[in-house]
């Protein structure tokens, strides 16, 4: 029997990690991210419908997503845990992506695709390994039914979030980019996995959904802003629809065109600014 669920889970996910599976698949092999922050968020959580009330009716509650994907599985809210992580670039993948302003560097556009990749492969691993154990679980981003759709107060969303996941597991609050700003920067990716199997909730550290964000807490930075190469970043926030088409187009033209592979990628806004790499409000508070 396991004992510490939470302590097993973690060491799936860490000795994966440190697979060569965690490759930028570029000549040295090196790795895409670096060590992972894990997270857990139980499905009875009222976060839940909190998300479902601003987002939109088709935002899924665990238990909606976990009674399509296993009908014949009659599950509690409370039975399920939510398993979230974080996914830290680099320091020389940072480096090389703050010295840009217009478009990706080559190791920023392999995070986005191989790295992702990489994450695809995770979810699925944390899945076979928990099944092995008789525990059911899926990847919400990896289910068919999965779909974008346009949310009446904040336009373009869907079925499930990664990043909200993660702030519902105390991983990290969003930022005036609508980036999520970790213990470990805002220049992460995050992966989610809805088990059933019991795990105590992580603390959630905040109330505030902006609270690690320098902008909306202390009204001053707007960094983020600087870097943005197309006006998607104001003091008013972030436009999705702008952002959306200046990455699936321009930065995939130019990533097939400049380093020989298909695939899309900005992220100019998570570096070269205060929370890149940490959470500015908490060290400079001293909570």
């Amino acid at each position: 029997m396991i004992k510490d669920r939470a302590a097993w889970i973690q060491d799936i996910i860490e000795k994966f990690h440190a697979t060569g599976e965690n490759s930028l698949m570029n000549s040295r092999n090196d790795p895409a991210w670096d060590k992972p922050l894990v997270g857990f968020a139980n499905g009875s959580d009222s976060i839940w419908e909190e998300f479902k009330r601003h987002i939109g009716d088709f935002y899924w509650m665990p238990t909606e997503i976990f009674a399509l994907t296993f009908p014949a599985s009659p599950t509690k809210a409370s039975d399920l845990t939510i398993i979230s992580w974080i996914l830290p670039q680099t320091k020389q993948t940072k480096l090389d992506h703050r010295k840009e302003h217009h478009l990706p560097s080559e190791r920023w556009a392999r995070s986005r695709k191989y790295g992702e990749e990489y994450n695809v492969k995770l979810r699925l691993h944390l899945i076979k390994t928990m099944a092995d154990e008789g525990y059911k679980s899926l990847a919400p981003m990896l289910s068919p039914k999965w779909e974008m759709k346009v949310s009446e107060q904040f336009g373009l969303a869907s079925t499930w979030s990664e990043r909200h996941s993660a702030y519902a597991a105390g991983l990290g609050t969003f930022g005036l980019c609508d980036g999520l700003i970790t213990p470990l920067g805002k220049a992460v990716r995050c992966g989610s996995v809805i088990a059933c199997i019991p795990v105590v909730p992580s603390p959630r550290p905040y109330q505030d959904h902006h609270a690690y964000c320098l902008f909306y807490s202390k009204g001053i930075c707007g960094k983020c802003i600087d870097r943005c190469p197309v006006g998607a970043i104001t003091k008013q926030g972030h436009d999705k629809g702008k952002c959306q088409h200046y990455v699936d187009v321009e930065t995939r033209e130019f990533i097939n065109a400049h380093f020989g592979f298909d695939a899309y990628g900005c992220g100019l806004c998570q570096v070269g600014v205060p929370c890149e790499s940490r959470i500015p409000i908490k060290e400079k508070s001293g909570r």
